[in-house]
């Protein structure tokens, strides 16, 4: 990837998201909304009730040949039947920032194979990352899914299956929020 891409969550009455539901699964929530846009340009004609940032640049924890085999299977966003989604912010604990990169690069893949887990569901469940940590939002991460229904049992067995990783003993805030396209 050349450049950065920042994208703009918005939260509110209008959107092509409706939001089914927002859950805390670590600390504390998002406020209720109706409806979520996910673009590359901040609304301007409305105010929406939560906003999120984050930028999608170079992948921080990936060898090149995870990246080679992620490429290979990894589906765009915005396929017509992908009809289902899930915005999943994410903060990690000042213990986690303070490790070196390759700490953390270890607790990522070797132990909780991060990368592995997530390559058994692909292309049913495309993925996008989000950095906000530089940002002053108050995620460090945001991930974006989108599957068609019928691949929602394999999405919940992934984040299942992530959240029981020893990655996630670092993870201090972690927002659930599901989404229908309508």
């Amino acid at each position: 990837m050349t450049g950065t891409i920042t994208v703009y969550f918005e939260a509110g009455a209008e959107g092509d998201w409706l939001i089914e539901r927002i859950a805390p699964v670590i600390g504390e929530s998002l406020p209720a909304a109706q409806r979520l846009s996910m673009s590359e340009a901040m609304a301007r004609d409305h105010r929406p009730i939560w906003r999120l940032r984050g930028v999608v640049s170079n992948a921080r924890y990936s060898t090149a040949a995870e990246l080679a085999k992620l490429a290979a299977v990894s589906p765009p966003l915005g396929r017509p039947e992908a009809a289902a989604a899930a915005l999943i912010p994410i903060r990690k604990s000042e213990t986690w920032w303070a490790m070196g990169q390759d700490e953390r690069r270890a607790i990522f893949e070797e132990t909780s194979r991060h990368i592995a887990r997530s390559m058994k569901h692909l292309p049913a469940v495309a993925r996008r990352l989000h950095h906000s940590r530089d940002l002053g939002d108050p995620f460090d991460f945001l991930t974006w899914f989108e599957y068609a229904p019928q691949y929602a049992p394999a999405f919940e067995a992934l984040v299942t299956e992530l959240r029981a990783t020893p990655e996630w003993q670092y993870v201090e805030r972690e927002v659930d929020v599901r989404l229908v396209r309508r």
